[in-house]
């Protein structure tokens, strides 16, 4: 019986050394799981604030190009009405000319 026992004991040996190998695997594998979660919960937020920032910069932008389509639109509305005065100025000077030219050959202005 003692033999039986020996056995026994060196069974119970084994299984506690099994038992507590696995408790050292748990706990690993906690320390790694904690790890993990920490990684994810900085990289969340991290997208969080990333996120942030990219939708300020998206209504930054969206405020700067309706911006600059109304400078656009202003500057083509000015340099068309530039062109009409240009072309109305050279239309007044042209009229000019023919009325001064007309007058040169007038007989009333003609001096003795």
């Amino acid at each position: 019986m003692t033999q039986q026992g020996a056995v026994l004991q060196g069974y119970n040996n084994e299984l506690v050394k099994c038992i507590e190998d696995l408790c050292m695997q748990k706990e690993e594998l906690n320390k790694q799981i904690q790890q993990a979660e920490d990684e994810k919960n900085k990289l969340q937020h991290e997208i969080q604030v990333l996120s942030e920032q990219l939708e300020c910069v998206c209504e930054n932008l969206a405020q700067k190009v309706a911006s600059r389509n109304e400078l656009d639109k202003i500057l083509a509305e000015t340099e068309a009405a530039y062109m009409k005065i240009l072309d109305s100025s050279r239309t007044l000077l042209n009229v000019l000319k023919k009325e001064v030219g007309s007058l040169k050959h007038s007989p009333d202005l003609k001096t003795n």
